[in-house]
């Protein structure tokens, strides 16, 4: 059901049933919504694009486009991908693309752990116990707080945590695909807040590093130059998510109607389930003590063998396969105890119960696979990251303006390319040399650069989490369109754009500290 075939929720938060009295901002997502459910399904969707990535790649090869890069000095030139070359190579290479794109594995994988604990009814009967016990108002912001936290694990989390958060919501009473967004939009778009250290700050502090010998040989970056901002912006996104959610997202998708065939237990737990519990509960502790015991000793198995760091070890490629353990493990400890599994034979119907929703989101990562990778080869999205950033360098902006500027142009860039250390690649050697020149610190430029890098990262379909999303909030609304699903995550870009703005601009008004050791003036 969209929100065109629910029934309004009765209160003063409510959309009004006709325009008269929405103000223009509502007018704007109803236009987003309604248009973009006149989009054809998402799967047709990415096959346009795809022609028009490739038939863009001729157009471009042909008239010879080219950049060059600043990183390198290397000139960049559009591959055209319709001559015989490039059938050639989209023949020949069909079956990798597919196989190798990073999210189908790590998805399926997941899932296998998470569709087991949902198959046994482990996640609904967690969530009656959480939302018996705990006090209503906290449940939003401990999903969000835990999204922003999560994006350390990027690829878990984006896969992880929207489904839960959509079964809290629907749990509670409340519409399914607010939580769904509401989790998307804190893991996504919150990708530079956190309160920890990520492998995403060391991967940046590198190229940032390398950008700023183009200027000054002697500079060394430090993974946590940005942490003070990143920490305050923690603090700051969480209560704009929970107002978004709570005032535009959840009042415009209206009242949720549950479809006959998705089941909803809001009772009490029985006896089985209690002892279900217990036992999951049991299997988790010793399965966390067991991780603890691999990664914290100094020497531990899952630590970087020669520098002895979690950041970049052992521990971050096993992430994948730690969560998939997390639920199944708890997943099998309470079917057995609540009986809901009783033999191998139950175990084996179980998954495959929790694999067979899959199917869509394959053929959607298919063809997402081919378009991302199309757009890649054809190098367009290089060319234009990099003539939009000499024409900004060109500009005439100054100061503030000038950030902000860049804060947007980055915004938008990343809707072409989602890869955050890719973008960073191309724009770093542009943008760190000529702050620098203008006496901004590379870590101020790397900060601004990241707040853009997040804050489109909910809307962007180049993101190849957005396919995994819509086939979750299909799971919940059948009819989901692209256009319902945009309207309820744009609020949140928006809203991100202009608080992290200001938090950027207060920053730099102040002249802040950025990280340890790192300030916005060289």
């Amino acid at each position: 059901m969209t929100r065109s075939a629910l029934k309004a929720v009765s209160s003063p938060n409510s959309p009004d049933p006709g325009n008269s009295k929405k103000n223009f901002f509502h007018k704007a997502l109803d236009w987003v919504e309604k248009n973009g459910n006149k989009l054809p399904d998402v799967l047709t969707l990415f096959v346009i694009i795809t022609a028009v990535i490739l038939l863009g790649s001729f157009i471009a090869g042909v008239a010879g486009w080219s950049a060059v890069n600043p990183a390198n000095n290397e000139k960049i030139t559009a591959v055209n991908l319709l001559n015989e070359e490039g059938i050639i190579r989209m023949l020949s290479e069909l079956v990798s693309n597919f196989v190798n794109f990073p999210p189908l594995g790590l998805v399926l994988v997941v899932m296998l752990g998470v569709g087991l604990a949902e198959s046994t009814g482990l996640i609904s009967a967690f969530m009656r116990r959480v939302v018996l016990a705990s006090p209503k108002a906290l449940i939003l912001p401990i999903i969000i707080f835990i999204g922003i936290v999560g994006n350390a694990a990027a690829d878990a989390a984006l896969i992880v945590l929207p489904p839960v958060a959509a079964m809290v919501f629907l749990t509670l009473g409340r519409h399914p695909i607010a939580g769904l967004a509401a989790a998307y939009a804190a893991v996504a778009g919150g990708f530079s807040a956190n309160i920890i250290i990520s492998m995403l700050d060391v991967m940046l502090a590198g190229f940032t590093e390398s950008a700023a010998h183009l200027q000054d040989k002697t500079y060394t970056a430090n993974p946590a130059m940005n942490y003070y901002f990143m920490l305050a912006s923690t603090f700051v996104l969480l209560p704009v998510a929970v107002w978004v959610t709570t005032k535009i997202v959840e009042p415009r998708l209206g009242e949720y109607q549950v479809p006959e065939d998705l089941e909803v237990k809001k009772q009490a737990l029985t006896s089985e389930e209690k002892r279900g519990l217990k036992w999951a509960t049991i299997s988790l502790f010793i399965y966390t003590i067991i991780i603890l015991l691999v990664t914290v000793p100094k020497g531990a198995m899952l630590r970087h063998a020669k520098t002895g760091e979690l950041i970049d070890s052992p521990f971050m490629d096993s992430l994948v396969p730690i969560m998939l353990l997390f639920f199944f493990i708890p997943a099998m400890a309470y079917g057995f105890g609540s009986k809901v599994l009783k033999n191998d034979k139950d175990v084996a119907e179980h998954l495959t119960k929790a694999m067979s929703g899959m199917g869509y989101y394959i053929v959607l990562a298919f063809i997402a696979a081919q378009m991302i990778a199309y757009f890649s080869w054809s190098n367009l999205g290089s060319i234009i990251a990099i003539t939009g950033a000499d024409f900004l360098k060109e500009s005439g902006f100054t100061g503030l303006p000038l950030l902000i500027a860049f804060i947007l142009f980055t915004a938008l860039v990343n809707l072409l390319i989602a890869s955050s250390s890719a973008k960073w690649a191309i724009l770093g050697p542009v943008f760190v040399p000529m702050f620098m020149a203008l006496n901004y610190s590379p870590a101020f430029t790397q900060m601004a650069y990241r707040i853009g890098d997040s804050i489109t990262n909910t809307i962007t379909p180049m993101l190849a989490y957005f396919a995994i999303l819509l086939t979750f909030a299909k799971k919940f609304d059948k009819s989901m369109g692209m256009g319902t699903l945009i309207s309820s995550l744009l609020p949140y870009t928006i809203a991100y754009t202009i608080f992290w703005c200001i938090l950027f601009a207060i920053w730099y008004v102040l002249g802040l500290p950025l990280g340890p050791g790192e300030y916005i003036k060289m």
